[in-house]
């Protein structure tokens, strides 16, 4: 895909993003921005982002030469999976498991990425939980 036409899709769905996030709501106001300000956010980034692929020169097929493919589409896979099971497994559980696909993509051992995804997951949690109050499913970790 050249750069010009990843562009093009990603202004087109910034578009889409900013049109579905127009309505989002809340049902009583619990903070001054409410739900529909960072799928904005998001949206104006990648509409920024996609007019800058757009207007700067192309690469062409050098661009691409040398991107480890492998690595790449191991990421990609265990973000899918990781938003397929987010709710399911919960949040701890669920990046504990992203983690080590994506760490070993960048030259980890399992038992470095097993290791730093779980501390992660339960520092983040924890964070979110008990600091920011955001709340995070807890899946299979509900019991404790």
């Amino acid at each position: 895909m050249s750069d010009r036409a990843l562009g093009a899709a990603c202004v087109l769905a910034s578009v889409a993003m900013a049109a579905a996030a127009r309505d989002y709501s809340a049902a009583f106001s619990y903070e001054p921005l409410g739900p529909r300000a960072f799928p904005m956010l998001l949206a104006v980034g990648l509409g920024l982002c996609g007019l800058w692929m757009l207007w700067r020169p192309t690469q062409g097929a050098q661009a691409f030469k040398g991107i480890p493919w492998v690595p790449t589409l191991w990421c990609a896979g265990a973000i899918v999976v990781y938003a397929a099971l987010f709710q399911t497994l919960g949040f701890v559980v669920a990046t504990t498991l992203m983690t080590v696909p994506v760490g070993m993509a960048f030259g980890g051992t399992w038992r470095q990425t097993l290791a730093g995804g779980a501390a992660l997951g339960l520092v983040l949690f924890l964070l979110f939980d008990k600091v920011l109050d955001v709340v995070l499913p807890v899946g299979l970790l509900g019991g404790l």
